[in-house]
């Protein structure tokens, strides 16, 4: 909405996604574009992005999924030469560090016009509700968007644009403001429990481990292995017969989802997706995990009767 984006406009994102991403492109009446992801990293595959461009292209959103960062020095090039915006969804990845070529190192969220990330619970800054934030390094556009989520107030009760009621509740912001003290600690146990896994399931061949980026750190939001050979929901049934849990993020890609049914696109337009979608699983991942825990985790998927 603060870029402009509307009915007639299309913006770029990927299938491969917690439907939201896509939501925000539909709310403002402009259609979602997609392009399939890359087969390691579950992130946009850039090689993609340009083919889907069009001149009715207002936006791109790359999605910064699972704790690593998508392309953007590709990403940020590509939008610069046809002149849209880039819009980063790093809901799942603060605190992630993305390195590009002449070796400067930024943060997930700043590199795009504007930077979305989320404070739900389960992410590695959580509050204890629902909660997000924005961010921008231009102050005209942040003043568009301190306005939005205001009911389009800059003065309350005179409204200058059409707005949302989308304030952070200052319970949540009080409990954030702790939590950050904390984010690196947060991280770095994330990234230690990944390194554990990482050590015991390296010799599991029917389990693909999530593979890094070399431009982008992983802070490990989800850890995300793919199970081969259609065994994906029986490894899932028997972690949970042994009282592990486990999720699927995500079963079905946003393209094949009804309420997208009136975007035409079948499957089989986004191969890597879909496949990801029946071969994705998410192992136990946060702060609290004990060495215990992941040596019972662990063994238990190497018990799993193939």
């Amino acid at each position: 909405m603060a870029l402009g984006v509307g009915p007639g406009d299309e913006v770029v994102t990927v299938p491969f996604t917690f439907i939201a991403t896509v939501e925000a492109i539909a709310l403002t009446g402009a259609t979602p574009v997609f392009a399939d992801i890359c087969e390691e990293s579950f992130v946009m595959d850039v090689n993609k992005l340009e083919a889907v461009i069009t001149p009715k292209t207002k936006a791109i959103i790359p999605v910064h999924l699972y704790g690593q960062c998508a392309d953007m020095e590709s990403v940020l090039k590509i939008a610069k030469r046809h002149n849209i915006s880039v819009i980063e969804d790093a809901c799942q990845a603060i605190g992630t560090e993305y390195t590009f070529s002449d070796g400067t190192v930024k943060q997930a969220g700043t590199m795009g016009d504007i930077g979305c990330l989320s404070f739900f619970p389960s992410k590695n800054l959580g509050c204890y509700g629902d909660g997000g934030a924005l961010m921008t390094q231009n102050d005209e556009l942040a003043e568009r968007l301190r306005a939005i989520c205001r009911h389009g107030s800059k003065q309350r009760y005179h409204h200058d644009m059409i707005g949302l009621n989308s304030r952070l509740d200052t319970l949540q912001a009080a409990i954030l403001n702790v939590k950050l003290n904390h984010l690196d600690e947060y991280i770095a146990a994330r990234q230690k429990t990944a390194t554990f896994y990482h050590q015991a399931l390296c010799d599991v061949d029917w389990i693909e481990l999530p593979s890094s980026a070399p431009h982008s750190s992983h802070t490990y939001h989800q850890f995300t292995v793919k199970v081969k050979n259609g065994k994906r929901d029986a490894l899932k049934q028997f972690l949970s017969d042994h009282e592990i849990p486990s999720m699927v993020y995500y079963p079905v890609p946003a393209h094949l989802q009804p309420a997208y049914r009136h975007l035409s696109n079948k499957e089989g337009d986004f191969p890597i997706s879909e496949r990801s979608c029946r071969e994705v699983l998410s192992l136990p991942m946060h702060t609290e995990l004990s060495e215990e825990q992941l040596q019972y985790i662990c063994q238990t998927i190497k018990n799993f009767p193939l």
